[in-house]
């Protein structure tokens, strides 16, 4: 059980602690609720930028990273969909600057043209490098908006194409800060050897003057359900034809999202999964065959992905992982199939909470969807799944009219 306490500052900023006496360091980890769902369609990408953009430095300090380093300090950050997070890990007795750096970045980021000139050429060289330039790359660009029809899940956190990137303006930048950078868009999470006294001291002393933002409701397009099988077929120098499957499939708060998170798991976690012991160990279809879901806020996706042998066709290779299945949804689980994964899910969870930080992103994930809890409660909404639920989330899912298929074909083969 994860013990921890909660405040909400006068300015709506949520405050977690976590109190660990065997931590030798400190953790503030900071998360806004604002990710690439959150961007207007022709000006994406801003969620990514703005991870880069944070350590470019603010009005008081040159540059974020050599403040921390001088007081033994490590940082990161990372952008999904739904939220931006930011993490501070410092020798204990330097917390308080870790509240002075991440609160005064908060207050009064630099707006200096040389900044955003020198972030916006990191973030479109990665654009190239870990998208176009590299082998499958491109695939959640390809993907995405066969998906996603309507929903603003439909462009990868990268963006959507590079131009948008390449055509942001200070008065842009300016504007997506003073909307979603604001204490009452936030969660702070401060886990280690920390008391609850000393933490609202601290907060109140350096995230207390911030004035809060006018947050207005999200007005995210909702996804309409999908009818219809959509296909795409694309042509790319890499070693292999590669098979995507994405179906469509409840949201992270849904009561069924546990349903069909275990279905993943039984069709396409490891390698005593159903895909992978008959079309990667006995038909030699596949190199490799797995299957996952996004685990989005809202409405998200069910993926099945692998690399196809050169004796198959893409063709085939899809008809194999259609066998697999119509073959559960027709037949049921084995026996103690879905307990084994259940228990694969109880051990990472316990792994997950092993490190003070996994922790405090934890806590952080759950209080932004205003289930702090969840940390401690997420393990038994997945035990209580039964056989029945997963047989019908089988049912609902996995069907050829809620699929969006991917040919990656190798232009080599």
């Amino acid at each position: 059980m994860i013990q921890f306490e909660e405040f909400v500052l006068d300015n709506g900023l949520k405050v977690v602690v976590h109190h660990d006496d065997s931590a030798e360091t400190a953790v503030l980890n900071l998360i806004y609720n604002v990710g690439s769902r959150d961007e207007d369609e022709e000006v994406t990408g801003f969620a990514h930028l703005f991870e880069h953009l944070m350590f470019g430095g603010s009005k008081n300090i040159e540059e974020f990273d050599i403040e921390l380093q001088r007081v033994g300090g490590e940082n990161n950050a990372f952008t999904s969909p739904d939220v931006t997070n930011y993490y501070v890990t410092v020798p204990k007795d330097n917390l308080e600057t870790a509240f002075w750096l991440e609160s005064d970045r908060m207050l009064s980021l630099s707006f200096e043209d040389n900044v955003l000139e020198v972030q916006r050429k990191v973030v479109i060289e990665e654009f190239k490098q870990r998208y176009l330039n590299q082998p499958y790359g491109d695939v959640w660009l390809l993907l995405r908006p066969v998906a996603y029809q309507d929903h603003s899940y439909k462009w990868a956190t990268i963006g959507k194409e590079i131009k948008h990137i390449e055509d942001a303006t200070m008065d842009q930048v300016k504007a997506f800060f003073n909307k979603h950078y604001k204490p009452n868009n936030a969660v702070l999470v401060v886990g280690g050897n920390v008391s609850i006294d000393e933490v609202k001291k601290l907060a109140n002393k350096y995230f207390g003057p911030i004035e809060q933002g006018k947050i207005s409701e999200k007005n995210i397009p909702e996804e309409k359900t999908q009818t219809e099988r959509r296909f795409l077929e694309v042509e790319r120098e890499v070693p292999q034809d590669a098979l995507y499957m994405a179906f469509h499939m409840p949201a992270k708060n849904d009561p069924n999202y546990y349903s069909s998170d275990l279905l993943s798991d039984i069709i396409g976690r490891g390698e005593s999964s159903r895909l992978h012991k008959k079309l990667v160990d006995e038909d030699k279809v596949f190199s490799e065959l797995g299957a996952y879901v996004m685990g989005s806020f809202d409405p998200g996706l069910l993926v099945i992905s692998g690399k196809i042998n050169e004796d198959f066709t893409l063709k085939e290779a899809e008809e194999k992982v259609w066998f697999v299945i119509n073959q559960l949804k027709k037949e049921g689980l084995e026996e103690n199939e879905l307990q084994k994964v259940k228990n694969q899910v109880s051990s990472s969870h316990g792994f997950g909470q092993i490190d003070l930080l996994e922790r405090c992103i934890g806590l952080a994930y759950g209080a932004i969807m205003n289930h702090t809890n969840l940390i401690n409660e997420e393990n038994g909404y997945f035990e209580k799944v039964t056989e029945e639920e997963v047989v019908t989330k089988a049912q609902e899912i996995l069907t050829e009219s809620n699929v969006s298929v991917l040919y990656y074909k190798s232009v080599n083969k």
